[in-house]
């Protein structure tokens, strides 16, 4: 119906970005259509990278009424800054990983990727 499991839309509920759903006697879910566009809403934001804060952000722009569009566009200007932050990032990770690759030799008795993991003051690491 919405394309979403069904663990998701209990982390959504857990988080606040969806509402409990209303439930039947035995326990089902009951959705009406604002719950599933909703829900669709939520998975094409996180489709594109949308953390859960700035989704929720998102749906009370929507809530307005009259959502400013520079204010969505705010929200997609950092968010397309954060996502080309994090690519940069991965093309240092992967240059340096090539790097200590290229310096791996079959037969070799010190690994220079282990090495760096074990020995190497700033071994690269994750963006926060």
């Amino acid at each position: 119906m919405s394309g979403v499991c069904i663990e998701t839309i209990r982390y959504y509920e857990r988080t606040g970005v969806v509402p409990r759903a209303a439930r039947t006697q035995s326990g089902r879910r009951i959705y009406d259509a604002e719950d599933i566009a909703r829900l669709r809403f939520v998975k094409r934001c996180r489709m594109l990278g949308f953390s859960i804060p700035d989704i929720r952000a998102l749906l009370r722009l929507t809530e307005d009424g009259d959502a400013p569009c520079a204010k969505v566009k705010a929200l997609g200007v950092q968010h397309l800054s954060d996502i080309r932050s994090k690519i940069d990032h991965l093309n240092v990770l992967a240059r340096t990983l090539a790097g200590l690759l290229e310096r791996c030799e079959d037969g070799q008795t010190e690994c220079p990727i282990l090495d760096c993991l074990l020995f190497h003051p700033n071994p690269p690491t994750r963006p926060d």
